[in-house]
């Protein structure tokens, strides 16, 4: 299997747990640091540990550190790409 579709296969099973996408949606309005997303989300910091880990190992999420805090805001790039990737598989066939 290619690079491109092991990182593709990485990003959906990333993307099929809903805990995950749930924090992706709350990332689309803007950038949030840990104790934000797992108050919205209502998890332990661990189980948001768990979670931000995977959606950064796939490239989703990035990461960077602010004075005493570490903000958490979604990679556009990757989705581009995916969604490029997805409608390769679309459109009309002559």
């Amino acid at each position: 299997m290619g690079k491109k579709i092991m990182k593709e296969t990485n990003i959906f099973k990333v993307l099929a747990d809903q805990q995950r996408r749930e924090i992706l949606i709350m990332l689309k309005d803007g950038r949030l640091n840990a104790g934000e997303i797992a108050e919205k989300l209502q998890v332990t910091p661990a189980a948001l540990s768990y979670h931000l880990k995977l959606l950064k190992s796939a490239d989703l999420v990035s990461e960077y550190k602010e004075k005493n805090f570490i903000f958490y805001e979604i990679n556009t790039t990757v989705f581009d790409e995916l969604i490029l990737w997805i409608n390769q598989f679309g459109g009309a066939k002559g």
